[in-house]
């Protein structure tokens, strides 16, 4: 289950921007709010401050919520270059964002600190990821199946399933490139037309 702890604010403005993107998403497909809360395995009252602009959610928080509703990213952070999410061990900053034919392209700036491994719930299907570390070494990739990967090396894996990133020796900084499918864009909560179903 995501953490559901307040994140730095580093980005004025982005708590309340993603809370109104999640309201109008969420009600743009006829859910609940304990429907989504339950599909992103976050408190019911904690999506609620979300939603209403009061609690800036972690970077695990954001990606499971962004998951319930079949979204990148990308558009919980209103496409905000330069908008910048945390958890424990890692900070996320928006630096571009392509629509294709066939997919959601969304660049990061990854800033890894030592001493924590942050994990990842899978994306949904067909989502992949491709991590270019720029400076220090970083382990990350598909649980299990990580690489250790030093300046100037990449590494791309499926991101349909749990992941992970973690920096060695020191801090590290990295690019992340998703990409998500547009089938999966515009597939609703965990990629289904029912009801959505819990991560937790």
């Amino acid at each position: 289950m995501p953490a559901a702890d307040d994140a730095p604010a580093a980005t004025p403005g982005l708590a309340a921007e993603v809370g109104q993107r999640a309201r109008s998403a969420r009600m743009a497909q006829g859910l609940s709010l304990g429907a989504i809360a339950a599909a992103a395995g976050i408190g019911k009252g904690s999506l609620s401050e979300i939603e209403n602009g009061v609690r800036n959610p972690t970077l695990s928080t954001l990606y499971s919520l962004a998951g319930a509703l079949g979204l990148p990213l990308s558009a919980l952070l209103a496409e905000r270059t330069g908008a910048e999410v945390a958890s424990p061990g890692i900070v996320a900053r928006l630096l571009d964002v392509r629509e294709d034919a066939d997919a959601t392209v969304e660049v990061f700036a990854l800033a890894l600190t030592p001493g924590a491994v942050h994990r990842s719930d899978a994306h949904g299907p067909g989502v992949t990821e491709q991590v270019l570390v720029t400076a220090g070494r970083v382990r990350a990739g598909a649980a299990g199946e990580e690489r250790v990967m030093s300046q100037g090396e990449a590494h791309a894996f499926p991101a349909d399933g749990p992941h992970t990133y973690e920096a060695l020796d020191g801090a590290a900084h990295a690019l992340n490139i998703i990409r998500t499918p547009t089938e999966r864009r515009n597939s609703g909560p965990r990629g289904t037309t029912g009801s959505p179903t819990s991560t937790a």
